[in-house]
């Protein structure tokens, strides 16, 4: 099922520690260049805002920010933020078409079980307009399990996540990858995908 409470218990419980936490990591360039890569006063999703930080980026920047998150204590911090619409919602509660310029899933839908996968991506790219952006990171490996503090993680290899997005029409094409340590202290390895909704056809005139 999704969403995963237990996942979810342990960011209302923390929320403070995660805040604290990602404010320590600093500036992250691939938010800069997405950012960058917008069109002015675009519509950005940030799905799974956490404490809002992003959101709070996209806001600084001129975008019209919506901000979801199923924890509540997440969604209180993020709500703080100047021109940051902050939504207490579930990946299953996105919905709608073409409505986003930019959708940005950093670290978030890997807590999703990986049978929920294909209908959350499916939203996603119902949901970006047409050329339309969407940033999606994720831990790699295979399998699912939790973490120390009990937050459940699905491992996805590269090529599956591609394969994932080209099945609803989105298609891959930055890749970066790294590894780093998460709230949990524990080290793990991680690829982010820029991916692109493909622009409307033409118009055939007679």
């Amino acid at each position: 099922m999704s969403p995963d409470n237990k996942t979810i218990a342990v960011y209302d419980d923390q929320a403070a520690e995660y805040a604290e936490f990602m404010l320590k990591e600093g500036e992250d360039p691939a938010l800069v260049a997405f950012i960058a890569a917008l069109p002015k006063g675009a519509h950005v999703l940030d799905l799974g805002c956490g404490p809002g930080w992003a959101s709070a980026e996209f806001a600084k920047a001129g975008h019209k920010v919506t901000a979801t998150d199923a924890s509540r204590e997440m969604i209180t911090m993020a709500g703080k933020f100047p021109g940051v619409t902050a939504i207490h919602a579930t990946f299953d509660d996105i919905t709608g078409t073409a409505l986003y310029d930019g959708i940005w899933a950093n670290f978030s839908l890997l807590h999703a079980p990986r049978s929920a996968m294909p209908r959350h991506l499916a939203a996603l790219a119902t949901a970006l307009k047409p050329g339309g952006r969407l940033h999606v990171a994720v831990k790699t490996g295979q399998g699912e399990t939790r973490d120390k503090i009990g937050r459940l993680y699905t491992y996805y290899g590269i090529d599956e996540l591609v394969g994932l997005l080209a099945d609803v029409g989105l298609t891959a094409s930055e890749t970066r990858t790294g590894e780093s340590p998460g709230l949990s202290g524990e080290t793990a390895p991680w690829v982010a995908l820029i991916a692109h909704a493909p622009l409307k056809a033409s118009a055939t005139h007679a």
